[in-house]
């Protein structure tokens, strides 16, 4: 198997640098105070297509050659890669093929349509995605780009947490929120490089706490339809990502439900920021370990911003 490095994410910032946009990193006061540390959000809600998954889809198919591309791409996804897939090949003038579980929110089923992308629906496990995908690809002929499982999306993923210790400089502390561990993978890889003596820590939702699970034990477990909120972190690691979370990562903590939603409400009261349950899950993960985090420059990956607003009453 082979891992990216550092020059891997470098190269990958060169190639889609003209098309992503470089978010915006926002610290608020008000936070600050509450946690008693310095809080840098690293806002991919405002990346194209609304989340960070823009940049390793991007990446992807940047990478692939004209014959790779004559039959378009594929993926299966609950939604923010199939959007940013679907923006990325909309971007190169070829069709995306996309494969969601028919219970994908409404709002990122919607932002796959607005991009073009071509949805095929399906029963919401692992084994359905990869079966009616099979499908999709023996009739269509296009090229599979996987969400996570694939080394240039990962290397695209690295570019958020590149970016943003570009900016902010050394941190103790880099956070990102762990589904399928690409993005997690990218920010390790980003960090290691910049801020070598930082703590990389990933933040997991309880309900769906494989990669914890697998961190401490050694070994990789697998998730079996979990049940959360973060429906962006239902999946479980693949080989690619496990092998570099396991040598990378120093900790994957957890939170409840109800910190998740509470981390949210934080986020957009005193930050401004629209964070999607997914991408709360790191400030929800500091919520119940505060006193870990105190007196500490703590970097956090906004992932996404794709979310029903009814989930906060909004």
């Amino acid at each position: 198997m082979i891992v990216p490095t550092f020059r891997d994410v470098k190269a990958a910032h060169e190639r889609i640098r003209p098309f992503v946009r470089h978010t915006v990193v926002i610290e608020s006061s008000a936070l600050n105070e509450l946690f008693k540390a310095r809080l840098f959000f690293k806002c991919e809600n405002l990346q194209k297509a609304g989340a960070f998954k823009f940049r390793g889809a991007l990446n992807a198919i940047l990478s692939l050659s004209d014959q790779q591309l004559v039959h378009g791409v594929a993926t299966h996804s609950s939604g923010n890669h199939a959007a940013a897939l679907s923006l990325a090949a909309s971007l190169k003038g070829v069709k995306a093929h996309i494969v969601m579980p028919d219970t994908a929110p409404a709002v990122k089923v919607e932002a796959v349509r607005t991009y073009g992308g071509v949805i095929t629906f399906c029963e919401p496990t692992l084994e359905a995605r990869e079966q009616t995908l099979a499908k999709v690809v023996a009739e269509t002929g296009a090229t599979f780009i996987h969400p996570y499982n694939n080394f240039n999306v990962v290397c695209g993923q690295g570019t958020a947490t590149k970016e943003l210790l570009e900016e902010v400089g050394p941190l103790d502390v880099v956070m990102a929120p762990v589904g399928g561990g690409g993005l997690m993978s990218g920010t390790a890889i980003s960090a290691k490089a910049l801020c070598p003596d930082a703590q990389i820590i990933g933040a997991e939702p309880k309900n769906a706490d494989d990669a914890c699970r697998s961190l401490k034990a050694g070994k990789l477990f697998l998730s079996d339809n979990p049940e959360t909120m973060a429906d962006g972190l239902r999946t479980s690691l693949s080989d690619l990502t496990w092998e570099i979370i396991r040598s990378h990562v120093d900790d994957i903590f957890t939170a409840s439900e109800s910190s998740i939603k509470a981390a949210m409400v934080l986020l957009k009261k005193h930050a401004a920021i629209l964070a999607e349950p997914s991408s709360a899950v790191p400030l929800a993960a500091l919520l119940e370990n505060r006193s870990y985090f105190e007196g500490k420059r703590v970097g956090m990956i906004i992932s996404g911003g794709n979310y029903d607003a009814a989930l906060l009453g909004d």
